[in-house]
């Protein structure tokens, strides 16, 4: 029975299955945290709010990708890219206090696709300095 857990696609599997799991319940945080709701934003057409959802996205699963190659247990995998997602929410709440002058989500909400795209790049930036050191 070993040698079945330890067969390539038994383990790409297994990792793509709690991956997907993880990004669910991750963006569903992120859908918590943020004062719109991001699939309603983007049925109405609202890029910006698009754009700082797949850097989300993105950056989900660039740190799940970085914990898949560094760990060798499933278990590991999802205990580091857990904590890799918990750095990118504070990276997210931290961006919104860097910028006083005016609400981050409320401006993605209003369409404003500057922030949207500077939203998504730092997703997407953190994810890999995030990545690099799980």
């Amino acid at each position: 029975m070993n040698s079945f857990w330890e067969h390539e696609l038994v383990q790409t599997a297994a990792y793509f299955s709690v991956v997907i799991l993880c990004a669910i319940v991750f963006l569903t945080v992120f859908e918590l945290v943020t004062k719109y709701k991001n699939w309603e934003e983007i049925q109405k057409g609202n890029l910006a709010v698009a754009m700082a959802t797949g850097g989300k996205m993105f950056g989900i699963a660039n740190i799940f990708r970085f914990s898949i190659q560094q760990h060798d247990t499933l278990f590991e995998m999802m205990k580091w890219g857990v904590f890799g997602f918990i750095l990118l929410l504070l990276g997210y709440f931290i961006y919104e206090f860097l910028t006083p002058r005016f609400k981050i989500d409320e401006e993605i909400q209003k369409d404003n696709r500057a922030v949207g795209f500077i939203s998504m790049v730092i997703s997407i930036g953190l994810s890999y300095v995030i990545g690099a050191g799980i």
